[in-house]
């Protein structure tokens, strides 16, 4: 047995004992590991680099939702579909790429206002 299967061998137990300890993390723990991601999400972007980060995460995450549709869609439109898709990807990441070059620059197609409640109150008359 070689030094470095040795140590791989440590290496993939440390591992699992880690992967272990995370899968057996308390429900709160997670919880507020979820609330601290809220909080940051809550927060606006202040510099280019915050902005560029976030503006390529929701490229992506556009990118997903529409693959998502068009594979739902025909094979005969779905081509179509996907090609829109990678298209305004490309769109959304120079706009992205803009933000990180000029300072000034702002998401430009922000839609709706800021969330007044997460709950939905329904009057029974």
């Amino acid at each position: 047995m070689s030094k470095f299967t040795g140590h791989r061998s440590r290496l993939i137990f440390a591992a699992a004992l880690t992967l272990g300890g995370i899968l057996q993390m308390p429900a709160p723990a997670l919880a507020q590991s979820d609330e601290a991601s809220l909080q940051r999400g809550a927060e606006p972007d202040t510099t280019p680099q915050q902005r560029y980060q976030s503006a390529i995460r929701e490229a992506g995450g556009g990118l997903k939702v529409s693959l998502q549709e068009c594979a739902a869609m025909a094979a005969a439109e779905r081509r179509s579909c996907e090609a829109q898709a990678r298209s305004r990807y490309n769109v959304d990441m120079a706009a992205a790429k803009a933000m990180l070059r000029d300072p000034s620059a702002r998401p430009v197609n922000v839609v709706g206002g800021p969330i007044r409640s997460s709950e939905t109150v329904i009057q029974v008359k």
